[in-house]
């Protein structure tokens, strides 16, 4: 699907108040799961990649599985690549037919995260695909971790200088999400979603979604947001049925004699969250 296809699934999600899920996937067998499921619903789904899948397989490979499974599909597939960090890297999934890409410079001051998307964005849309940004920190491990206060929280006027300046077509935006599971209740700033929703134009996206209470993430896309990422919930699903499945039918089990009972597991999250963005049914 080009830059135009994937630009109208979200116009479609923002005119019906519905949310795009995008799936954070690692191999075959969780991609063909999501993609199932999307079926079964009627649902337009991202899968997302994260570039740290790269140490184990190049993103070619991703490239060609996402590519067939699209293909395969008599409902929207979209191959995303999640936070990327390196321009270099978002260039080369467009180049390897990757839809939509996200380029996450949210760490960089205001005008370096503006220069890369901006160089990303012009590279994309010569070739068809769109772009993802990201203003305010998605709190969690790693290097986005750490803040104090309300640091993390994306800045309405940097919101609108970012979209202005790039031409950027997705922007997450941080309003107290977390990636990974939550400590607690997580605590989302409504008011600062509502702010930035009536300041630009453009949908809306929400990182990371596993944890956060249904009517929360309902009431989050009728304030704007048009994509929600979960991750967590799916690998968890991922590692504990396969966990589960070997412990029932020993060490020595064979993969593919596993796989099913596994794959129903992560299709059983990948629905549930499909409903809860009221996403099932639009394709």
């Amino acid at each position: 699907m080009n830059q135009c296809g994937v630009k109208e699934l979200f116009r479609r999600a923002k005119e019906g108040c519905y949310a795009l899920n995008a799936f954070n996937c690692a191999d075959v067998w969780d991609m063909s799961a999501v993609t199932a499921a999307a079926q079964e619903l009627r649902a337009p789904v991202m899968v997302a990649i994260h570039p740290e899948n790269f140490t184990q397989l190049p993103l070619e490979i991703y490239a060609a599985l996402g590519r067939e499974m699209a293909e395969r599909s008599d409902v929207p597939v979209i191959l995303h690549l999640d936070h990327c960090q390196d321009v270099q890297v978002c260039k080369a999934a467009v180049d390897c037919g990757f839809p939509s890409v996200m380029l996450d410079a949210s760490a960089l001051p205001l005008e370096k995260n503006i220069a890369a998307v901006k160089e990303v964005a012009e590279y994309a849309h010569a070739r068809g695909s769109i772009v993802e940004a990201e203003i305010g920190r998605i709190k969690g491990v790693g290097y986005e971790g750490g803040y104090e206060g309300d640091d993390y929280l994306a800045r309405v006027a940097d919101c609108v200088r970012l979209v202005e300046e790039t031409g950027v077509d997705t922007l997450a935006v941080g309003i107290g999400t977390a990636h990974g599971y939550y400590e607690g209740e997580p605590h989302l700033s409504f008011e600062r979603l509502q702010e930035i929703h009536r300041a630009i134009s453009i949908p809306l996206v929400l990182h990371g979604g596993t944890g956060i209470a249904g009517e929360d993430v309902r009431r989050c896309i009728a304030e704007g947001i048009c994509k929600v990422n979960v991750g967590t919930c799916i690998a968890s699903a991922y590692m504990n049925g396969m966990k589960a499945e070997l412990e029932r039918f020993g060490e020595n089990a064979f993969i593919i004699d596993l796989i099913g009972t596994v794959k129903e597991g992560i299709k059983k999250e990948v629905r549930e969250w499909i409903r809860t963005c009221g996403g099932d049914k639009r394709a």
